[in-house]
């Protein structure tokens, strides 16, 4: 295993810390991990797999805190939950063959389009206007599961919003559709994180010190969320959303 200077550790604490916090609610947390982890000087190929490892204590913890105050719709989760990991698998492996970056515009497009709808639907996501399991709540469930699961392993930014933001179409309050979306990242994370570790892209030093910090990061984020409800969760997708567009449209242009 890699040594780590007493300033390396306190800066992938810090980060792992700041990313979880944000993450565990509405997704976006590789905003500041990823950077971070390239600030370390690992190359941006371990970086990804990385991340994931980080990723897996972040996206575990904040899908047990809903579990525990029934925030997850585990009916609907049972069903999406395999989707999501095979999807993931597949869009990992596909990483490795393919690259990504042709899918920064739409990806800015789709998060722009997200962001305009969520902000015109003023009460959205206040309350639940879920009605169960039914055929279209089970085709599109499972379309986004395993599509955006794909989108996970082969991407990634952007992923827990687009989650949260499908759950809300079908009829979830904010909190819930928080749930939801985590417990699927988590799926999508174990399936990306078994790629990655097939193709040895993985610096365990690094991931694991990160991942304790976001550990703590997911149970204080998580927790808040469910106190606050949506006057919480709202505010932070969209913010989180715009700062996605600004760092893809960044990422393009440079």
């Amino acid at each position: 295993m890699d040594s780590l200077s007493g300033e390396m550790l306190g800066f992938l604490l810090g980060a792992g810390f700041l990313a979880a916090f944000i993450d565990s609610v509405v997704g976006g947390g590789g905003l500041i991990s990823v950077p971070a982890l390239l600030m370390t000087g690992l190359p941006p190929g371990i970086v990804l797999g990385t991340n994931k490892l980080a990723s897996i204590c972040c996206s575990s913890t904040s899908s047990l805190s809903f579990l525990r105050s029934k925030k997850i719709d585990l009916g609907l989760i049972k069903y999406l939950f395999p989707l999501s990991l095979l999807g993931s698998i597949l869009g990992t492996h596909t990483v490795q063959l393919i690259p990504p970056e042709f899918l920064k515009p739409l990806v800015i497009v789709m998060l722009v389009l997200v962001a305009i709808y969520t902000l015109l639907k003023k009460d959205w996501g206040d309350r639940s206007t879920y009605r169960g399991i039914d055929k279209r709540v089970r085709f599109l469930g499972g379309l986004a599961a395993f599509t955006l699961g794909f989108y996970d392993g082969f991407f990634g930014p952007g992923a827990g919003s687009f989650l949260l933001f499908v759950f809300l179409l079908l009829g979830f309050d904010f909190v819930v559709a928080a749930g939801n979306a985590k417990a699927l990242n988590f799926a999508s994370n174990i399936g990306s994180l078994a790629t990655f570790m097939f193709f040895s892209s993985v610096n365990y030093t690094y991931g694991l010190m990160m991942g304790l910090a976001m550990i703590a990061g997911a149970l204080v984020g998580s927790r808040f969320a469910i106190a606050k409800g949506a006057a919480y969760v709202k505010p932070l997708f969209v913010s989180i959303t715009a700062l996605l567009i600004g760092k893809q449209l960044w990422d393009v242009l440079h």
